[in-house]
């Protein structure tokens, strides 16, 4: 009995499914097609979708998420004398740079210190950047 209900309902079903080869074809090539989104500053200017939920006594409270704060990024350019070169200005162990101090200074690093916050610095790899001028002759 179950078989004679499923045979006619099958084609049923294949006769109303009206998706041809080249329907699909077109799906596909749609699908493909660069679609245009939204610039950065409109992303920006979004405001963020995520709240964080409090339990109160006998009311569920919603805060919304504090605004990101951006640090400001750190570079390590050169290390001498037991003295970084960081951001463009010279620190020793015990300086002050961006709310971090200086607690460590390595022959490839440095280690900087902002409470329970530590950030490490590393210099990238030695490149020979020399120019070699070949003498005339």
């Amino acid at each position: 009995m179950k078989k004679l209900l499923l045979i006619p309902g099958l084609v049923v079903l294949s006769l109303n499914a009206d998706l041809s080869v080249k329907q699909i074809g077109n799906m596909v090539i749609k699908i493909h097609e660069k679609r245009q989104g939204t610039d950065l500053t409109t992303l920006e200017k979004t405001k963020e979708p995520f709240v964080v939920r409090q339990k109160e006594e006998k009311e569920t409270v919603y805060i919304p998420p504090a605004i990101v704060k951006v640090e400001a990024k750190m570079s390590l350019h050169a290390i001498m004398n037991d003295k970084a070169f960081i951001n463009d200005a010279w620190k020793s162990v015990g300086d002050k740079i961006l709310g971090y101090t200086v607690e460590y200074i390595g022959k490839r690093g440095v280690v900087l210190k902002n409470g329970n916050q530590i950030k490490k610095l590393f210099l990238h790899e030695n490149k020979n950047d020399f120019i070699k001028i070949a003498e005339g002759e």
